[in-house]
C-alpha cells in the first residue's frame, strides 16, 4: 500500500506512527521503574506519555485512514490495510482504557496488573508497526520489479 498523503515527497503516516510508539515504550519503562521502587514522578511521567501517545496515535490513524481511502476496493492491499488499521485502533483503545484506569488514582500510577496490560498493548503496537513496514517494503519491491526496463539478477 503506497502512501498518498505526502509532505516534501515523504509519506506522512509512517513518520507519525513512530511518535506514539516511542511514547508508549517510554511509558512502560517509566512504570517499570516506578514499580521497582523509583520515585513516584515516574508514574506521572508514564501517564503523560500515554496521553501524548494517544494524541499522536489519533493523528497517525487519521493519516492511515486517508491513505486507505485512496486504495482501490477489492485489492489485497485494501484488505491488509484495513486489518492493519483495525489492529492499530485496537492498540489505541487499549491505551485509552489504561489511561482511564490510571485517572482513578491521584498519583496516576499503575500497578502490576495494569503494567501487564500495557506490555500487551505495547507488543500489539510493535507488531502493527512492524507489519506495516513489511507491507510497504513488500509492495515497494513488487512495484520495482514490475517497472519496465528493470532487470533482476
Amino acid at each position: 500500500m503506497e502512501s498518498r498523503l505526502r509532505i516534501a515527497g515523504q509519506a506522512v503516516q509512517p513518520v507519525l506512527v513512530m511518535f506514539p510508539l516511542g511514547l508508549f515504550t517510554m511509558a512502560v519503562l517509566f512504570d517499570i521503574g516506578n514499580l521497582l521502587g523509583g520515585p513516584a514522578i515516574l508514574g506521572a511521567l508514564a501517564y503523560w506519555n500515554i496521553l501524548a501517545g494517544l494524541l499522536g496515535g489519533i493523528l497517525a490513524a487519521v493519516a492511515g485512514a486517508i491513505d486507505l481511502m485512496l486504495v482501490p476496493h477489492g485489492t489485497p492491499a485494501k484488505r491488509v490495510g484495513v486489518l492493519q488499521n483495525l489492529a492499530n485502533m485496537g492498540v489505541l483503545i487499549l491505551f485509552a482504557v489504561i489511561l482511564m484506569l490510571r485517572m482513578r488514582s491521584p498519583e496516576r500510577v499503575a500497578g502490576f496488573g495494569l503494567l501487564a496490560v500495557e506490555l500487551l498493548a505495547l507488543t500489539g503496537s510493535v507488531f502493527g508497526a512492524w507489519y506495516g513496514g513489511e507491507l510497504v517494503n513488500r509492495r515497494a519491491a513488487t512495484f520495482a520489479r514490475a517497472q519496465p526496463g528493470n532487470r533482476t539478477y
